[in-house]
C-alpha cells in the first residue's frame, strides 16, 4: 500500500506541474473536457469521450519515454519535436544509432480529423500507428514484448497504469491507448488564419491575395488565377481528404522510371504508385524540409516544383494535370505559370498558418524536463 500511495502522490504531483495560461489542465483527474476552437469546432469530427486527464498525462509521459527504444536513446518526441510542430527538421527520420529511414517525420497536429495515418496509409487507426515506430527496425527497433517488460520493470509505470486503466499489468494495447489519448489533444487552432476567420486578426493585402490564390483552382479562360493548393489541402484542416484514399496524391515529384511505391505498397493497386498522403499545411513554415522524402528545403522550392517542374507519370493526379494559369495551354508539360508576386503572396498566406500557442503549450511538452 505504501508503494501505491507514494506512486499516486507522485502522479498527482506530475499532473499538477503542467499549467496552462488559463487553468491547470492536467491537475484534474476524470473525464477530459474538450475545448475545440472555432473554426475547427465547425468541422465534423468524432469526439472521443473516453479520454481522461490522467490517461492523457500517462500518454504524454510515454510519448517522451526513451524506454520505448531498443537502446533507451530516443522517444517519440525525438522525431516529433513540439517546437517544430512535432516534426524533426530532417529530410528523413532517424532511428536508434542514427539509422535513417526512407520517409520524413510528419506533423502530429489535429490527428482526430484524420482516418488514415502515415505517408502511405499503412496504419488505419491511431492506436495501430503509435505502436509501429516502436517495432520498426529503422526507428525504435524494439519488440512490443521488450517494451512492455521494460515499463513493467520500472518503479513508476505499473502504479500509473493501475490509476489510469485499473491494472498494473502493462499491455501493448494499453500503451497504445495512453499514447493515443495524448496525441488526440494535440490540436492546433490558433494561427493568424484562425484568428482571421474569427475576425480577431486583420490580414495584410499580400496575405489576402495569397489566401485567394491558395483556395482557387485556376480557370484562365475565365481569367481566374489560382495556386491550386486547396484542391488537395482541404477545408480548415488544410490536409488531404479524409475519406478512404482520396487524400493521397501523386504530385509529380518523379516520372514513371523513378516513382516510389507510395500507397501502392498498402493497397497493392498499381494505379496508386507514387501516391502519398497530403499532409496538413498548418505550421508549414516550421516543418521543413518538405515532401515525403524531404527533398525540398524551402517553401519557395515547393512552389517552384508545382509551378514549373511537375513530372508526368501514369498515376499523376488529375487535379494537378488540369491546373494552369495560361489560357490555351495544353498542360504538356504541366505548369501553373504563377508570377513572382503570386508566389510571394501564397507564402505570405502559408506563414499565417503558424500557431505559436500550439508549439509552446506546456501541456504538450516533455514532462521529464521539468
Amino acid at each position: 500500500m505504501k508503494i501505491l500511495f507514494f506512486s499516486l502522490l507522485f502522479f498527482i504531483c506530475v499532473l499538477a506541474c503542467s499549467p496552462t495560461d488559463n487553468e491547470p489542465l492536467f491537475a484534474k483527474i476524470g473525464k477530459y473536457e474538450w475545448k475545440i476552437p472555432f473554426p475547427l469546432s465547425d468541422t465534423r469530427v468524432k469526439i472521443d469521450s473516453s479520454l481522461t486527464y490522467q490517461g492523457i498525462e500517462l500518454g504524454r509521459m510515454l510519448f517522451y519515454e526513451n524506454k520505448l527504444s531498443a537502446d533507451n536513446s530516443i522517444s517519440c518526441g525525438t522525431c516529433h519535436q513540439q517546437s517544430l510542430a512535432f516534426t524533426d527538421g530532417k529530410a528523413l527520420a532517424e532511428g536508434v544509432g542514427g539509422k535513417k529511414g526512407n520517409l520524413s517525420s510528419m506533423s502530429l497536429a489535429n490527428l482526430m480529423w484524420h482516418n488514415k495515418f502515415n505517408w502511405a496509409a499503412n496504419a488505419e487507426s491511431l492506436e495501430k500507428q503509435v505502436l509501429m515506430p516502436i517495432q520498426n527496425p529503422d526507428e525504435m527497433n524494439q519488440t512490443l514484448e521488450q517494451t512492455v517488460a521494460k515499463l513493467q520493470a520500472s518503479n513508476n509505470y505499473p502504479p500509473l497504469f493501475k490509476i489510469v486503466f485499473g491494472t498494473s499489468t502493462i499491455q501493448a494495447d494499453l500503451i497504445a491507448k495512453a499514447l493515443t489519448q495524448f496525441l488526440k489533444t494535440l490540436i492546433s487552432g490558433n494561427s493568424k488564419y484562425d484568428q482571421f476567420l474569427r475576425k480577431e486578426y486583420q490580414a495584410t493585402e499580400s496575405e489576402l491575395r495569397g489566401m485567394q490564390l491558395f483556395l482557387t483552382h485556376p480557370v484562365p479562360e475565365a481569367k481566374i488565377r489560382g495556386g491550386n493548393c486547396g484542391d488537395c489541402h482541404l477545408n480548415i484542416t488544410l490536409a488531404g481528404d479524409p475519406f478512404e484514399f482520396r487524400g493521397f496524391h501523386n504530385n509529380g515529384l518523379d516520372d514513371d522510371t523513378n516513382l516510389a511505391l507510395g500507397l501502392e505498397k498498402f493497397t497493392k493497386n498499381g494505379f496508386d504508385k507514387g501516391k502519398f498522403k497530403a499532409p496538413t499545411l498548418r505550421n508549414i513554415v516550421l516543418t521543413a524540409p518538405y515532401m515525403h522524402d524531404g527533398r525540398f528545403k524551402t517553401l519557395e522550392d515547393v512552389l517552384e516544383h508545382y509551378d514549373q517542374h511537375v513530372k508526368s507519370s501514369a498515376s499523376l493526379d488529375p487535379l494537378i494535370m488540369a491546373a494552369t494559369n495560361q489560357a490555351n495551354y495544353d498542360n504538356k508539360p504541366v505548369k501553373l505559370f504563377l508570377t513572382a508576386q503570386e508566389k510571394k503572396d501564397i507564402i505570405a498566406f502559408l506563414q499565417m498558418l503558424t500557431d505559436n500557442e500550439f508549439i509552446k503549450n506546456p501541456n504538450f511538452s516533455d514532462p521529464f524536463k521539468k
